[in-house]
């Protein structure tokens, strides 16, 4: 009876798979930046600009894709929400006064990549909660890819 009662309770977490499923991971965020990265080297950062505002696929995957600023902080490319084009990441700061978006250039232009961790409103679930982005610097840009932790 236990082994039936094993079986079915597997059977049902297997079928149920998306329901338990988290987010975008840390490895398929840096796959995201590290391809865009390679398309900003292959093709020029403007090039890259317009495929991330059009939501190209390949930058945009569901809850996981690519913002690019300048290093001046500056927006220049987002798929989701066009009004944050222009402008800048460096006055914001999350629910713990985490001056998020200074850390981002300032990654990006001393080290040239790395995570930055903060508090963000997660769309998907409207509560506030922990979220690492990947920042690469390519060039005088830097690209940047989010999960929630």
């Amino acid at each position: 009876m236990k082994n039936k009662f094993l079986l079915l309770l597997g059977v049902c977490l297997l079928m149920s798979g998306s329901a338990f499923s988290a987010g975008p991971t840390q490895k398929e965020a840096t796959t995201m930046v590290d391809k865009a990265v390679a398309f900003a080297t292959a093709n020029g950062k403007d090039k890259l600009i317009s495929e991330v505002n059009a939501k190209n696929p390949d930058f945009v995957q569901g809850e996981l894709y690519i913002v690019v600023y300048g290093l001046d902080g500056m927006r220049l490319a987002h798929p989701l929400n066009a009004k944050l084009i222009g402008k800048s990441v460096l006055d914001i700061a999350d629910v713990d006064g985490k001056e998020y978006g200074k850390e981002m250039v300032s990654l990006a232009k001393d080290k040239g990549k790395g995570w930055v961790d903060y508090k963000f409103k997660n769309p998907s679930t409207n509560k506030v909660e922990k979220k690492s982005s990947y920042v690469v610097r390519a060039g005088d840009v830097f690209v940047m890819a989010g999960i929630y932790k």
